[in-house]
């Protein structure tokens, strides 16, 4: 799809939406969502119904942008893990067994930097951005080694909160990390 054909797109969204002079709704929520659900395809009659009361079909879309919304998939947390094949020296990076999550792990000026990286092809990965809920990442033994929320590029960065290096101080604490929400675990 063009550029010009997505701005006719949203043209003619703009006037089906538009108010008329007396309109009002004229299909109940429940066979709108059978509509959205597929349950019960309109009949001709309310689909011309729909069809000629903005009103009716501005509900139609919130009601199928709601749908939407409760239909995505919601994330509760990833883990990973620091692998066997490891060589013991610092990790350039650590990711997820979902793949969704990238621990990135930079050093400077003699100490170290935790970097938190989202996968924009995450199924969840808009609802997140959007949302901006705080983060934190945990390792094995449950210490929080990153807290914060992603900035627009789905990153998130602080110092290293540990005394040992990174690949030490993963496998002192159970060689494994959680991405999770901050207010509750997985």
């Amino acid at each position: 799809m063009t550029k010009d054909d997505m701005v006719q797109a949203r043209l003619r969204e703009r006037l089906l939406l538009a108010a008329a002079a007396h309109d009002s709704l004229v299909l109940a929520d429940a066979t709108l969502r059978a509509a959205l659900d597929g349950s019960r395809p309109l009949r001709p009659g309310e689909l011309a119904a729909l069809q000629g009361s903005p009103l009716t079909l501005r509900r139609f879309r919130h009601l199928a942008l709601a749908r939407r919304q409760a239909l995505a998939p919601r994330w509760a947390g990833s883990t990973g893990m620091l692998r066997a094949a490891d060589s013991g020296g610092a990790p350039a990076r650590l990711v997820t067994d979902d793949g969704h999550w990238t621990l990135h792990f930079v050093a400077q000026d003699g100490h170290w930097q935790v970097i938190l990286q989202l996968d924009p092809g995450a199924p969840f990965a808009a609802a997140l951005l959007r949302d901006a809920p705080p983060l934190r990442v945990t390792d094995g033994a449950g210490n929080t080694l990153l807290q914060g929320r992603l900035d627009a590029d789905g990153e998130c960065e602080a110092p290293w909160p540990g005394a040992l290096a990174p690949a030490a101080h993963l496998q002192a604490h159970g060689a494994a990390f959680t991405v999770a929400p901050a207010a509750g675990q997985p």
